[in-house]
């Protein structure tokens, strides 16, 4: 089996202190010697994790390449420890970069589907702040959700949904992707209003490339253009895919989501 293919081993990082420590899990490809560029950063979505196809993907690209490549799980998702229902967006970013400070790449681009877009953007405006954190290179985001809980959620809450809310701490939604309902807690709610990233210009300071199924039932493709506003001092590319619905997962969605990762690879 070649190099490119092989597989690697899941690593661990415990982020966090006493009650709140939890162990994350976290794949990380190495570089070919010969290799400069920056290294790619899978960030999942809600409820997903770094096995789903298009996480495997990009890293199987980065091999072939021999660019590194890092996925993880945030807490209470894949392999990682943690419960999911004590999951919020701080708590999450703070898991994410943990593990990016903790790998020490010189370079990286940030690739986040759905909540993992709101991720990136988040993390973006930390890293920043941060003296001799790597430095973004570019960003891809797919069928992105940055502030979901107050965009998204928050204005549709039905009585009983809001009830239970205020009655049980969280209230459960069909999904269209699991068995198991979504399980939404006032925890996250309420975090999410800390963490708002659609309030004034957001500033990444690298070049953004935007995915955005026209079809998608969970994400309007309005706010993928509500983002583009946010984002006036970047280089941004928004891509719209009219049949393209929230998952973007069929071989040629994947492939329009590698295209723009080799736009940014310098």
């Amino acid at each position: 089996m070649s190099d490119a293919n092989r597989a690697l081993s899941p690593q661990f990082l415990t982020v966090g202190d006493g009650p709140a420590a939890r162990e994350i899990a976290y794949i990380n490809r190495d570089r070919a010697d010969a290799t400069s560029g920056p290294m790619l950063v899978w960030l999942s979505g809600y409820r997903s994790d770094m096995s789903g196809s298009k996480a495997v993907e990009l890293d199987r690209m980065a091999g072939e390449a021999g660019l590194a490549c890092l996925r993880l799980d945030y807490s209470g998702h894949g392999l990682s420890g943690g419960v999911f229902r004590e999951g919020t967006i701080s708590r999450w970013l703070e898991e994410a970069l943990a593990v990016i400070l903790h790998v020490a790449p010189e370079r990286i681009i940030l690739v986040g589907s759905s909540m993992g877009g709101w991720i990136a953007l988040r993390l973006a405006q930390e890293l920043g702040r941060i003296t001799g954190a790597p430095k973004l290179d570019g960003m891809v985001l797919i069928a992105q959700a940055p502030d979901f809980t107050k965009e998204l959620i928050e204005p549709n809450l039905s009585e009983k949904e809001k009830a239970s809310l205020a009655e049980r701490g969280f209230f459960e939604e069909h999904s269209d992707y699991s068995p198991e309902p979504n399980i939404f807690t006032r925890d996250l709610i309420e975090d999410g209003r800390r963490n708002l990233v659609l309030t004034g210009m957001i500033e990444t300071r690298c070049p953004v490339h935007i995915l955005q199924g026209m079809q998608d039932p969970d994400v309007p493709y309005s706010h993928a253009m509500t983002l583009v506003e946010h984002l006036p001092a970047d280089d941004v590319v928004l891509t719209f895919i009219r049949d393209g619905d929230h998952r973007l997962s069929r071989p040629q969605d994947i492939e329009r989501m590698l295209a723009a990762v080799k736009t940014l690879v310098l």
